[in-house]
């Protein structure tokens, strides 16, 4: 089981991470939870651990659980949506950790997160969370 976190940063827009790990490419901040943890203890955890800000944690958005979303095994993730205030900084699993508005976003982004992340966009403008697919 993974979460993976949607940091809003004010106005300015969200954090994604440059994976230090392969594969190589922007994410959002996000990892495996630890025995013993809840998700959201996990999700602010992995939070601060690769972006240095400390979030707090919004609502949970939705899970994705498409065995194909990550190429090197079958996992399943909870996504939550959080808040924080200040500047990113990369740090434990990121490179870097940068400041991204829905129209600057970098390419290319990892595992299903340019899926999650247009279901992220719709749901701020139209208030429609995503559909259970089978």
């Amino acid at each position: 089981m993974t979460v993976d976190v949607i940091i809003e940063v004010e106005d300015r827009g969200i954090v994604l991470i440059e994976r230090k790990n392969p594969p190589h490419r922007w994410a959002l901040p996000g990892g495996f939870v630890d025995y013993g943890e809840s998700l959201e203890e996990a999700a602010a955890r992995e939070a601060k651990e690769e972006t240095s800000l400390d979030v707090k944690l919004a609502e949970q958005f939705h899970t994705y659980s498409d065995p194909s979303r990550d190429p090197r095994h079958h996992t399943v993730s909870t996504v939550y949506i959080a808040k924080a205030s200040g500047e990113p900084r990369g740090a434990d699993d990121a490179r870097k950790a940068l400041v991204f508005r829905e129209d600057n976003l970098p390419t290319p982004l990892v595992f299903d997160h340019p899926h999650i992340l247009k279901d992220y966009f719709l749901y701020k403008k139209t208030g429609l969370r995503p559909a259970i697919e089978i």
